[in-house]
Formats: structure tokens, C-alpha cells, sequence
């Protein structure tokens, strides 16, 4: 199972928040989409350079063994954006939930065009 890897779960991931999207109209289920895919990602470039024996980048190893601390840094930065890009997404929903009492964006849709 040589195929089995962060790589391709991460890209099965990928696809699977798409589908979310693309079939679901309930706005919490998209929401859930939007951070299925943020999660592919994130696994994705941390598991694209990973390579079996790499030490982390702490302490007194020696230079060659050690894994690379840059995409692990720029990860934790993307969690924290992507936390904050599903708080202000959970805050909007509560806000059109509250004005057109509907979670389906469709609908979201056709009465926002009824009030004009």
C-alpha cells in the first residue's frame, strides 16, 4: 500500500470538501466543507517533503537528519486563518439565518430578491 500516504489521503480529502460544496446547499454543511478542505491542505504540505528517520527541528541533532521547520510554521499560521475564516463564515450564517429564517442558500437567495 505504497500509495496510501499523506499525499493522496490529503488530495481524497480535497475532493471530498468539493463535493460538500458543489452538492450541499445548507450553508453549516459548506462551512464544514470550507474546513474539510482547509484540513487537505494543511496535510498536504506537511506530509509533501516528509521523509522516514527526520528528527524535529529541536535540539542538538545534526543538520542532515533534521526536518524542514518552514512548512510546519507556515501550517500553524494557516490553522489560525482558517479558525478565523470559519468563525467570521459561522458569524455571517447566524446573521442571514436571523434576517431570511432559512439555512439553504438558495433560498437565502430568492428572498433577499423578494425584499428589493
Amino acid at each position: 500500500m505504497d500509495w496510501l500516504n499523506g499525499e493522496t489521503v490529503s488530495i481524497i480529502l480535497f475532493f471530498i470538501g468539493i463535493y460538500g460544496i458543489i452538492a450541499r446547499r445548507n450553508i453549516v454543511k459548506t462551512v464544514i466543507s470550507i474546513g474539510i478542505m482547509e484540513s487537505a491542505i494543511i496535510l498536504f504540505f506537511m506530509t509533501i517533503n516528509f521523509k522516514e528517520g527526520d528528527m524535529p527541528p529541536i535540539g542538538g541533532s545534526a543538520y542532515g537528519c533534521m526536518a524542514d521547520p518552514l512548512p510546519q510554521a507556515l501550517m500553524i499560521t494557516a490553522i489560525v486563518i482558517g479558525v478565523a475564516v470559519t468563525a467570521v463564515s459561522l458569524t455571517m450564517f447566524i446573521t442571514l439565518y436571523h434576517k431570511y429564517g432559512t439555512t439553504n442558500w438558495k433560498k437565502v437567495k430568492s428572498r433577499r430578491r423578494e425584499q428589493r
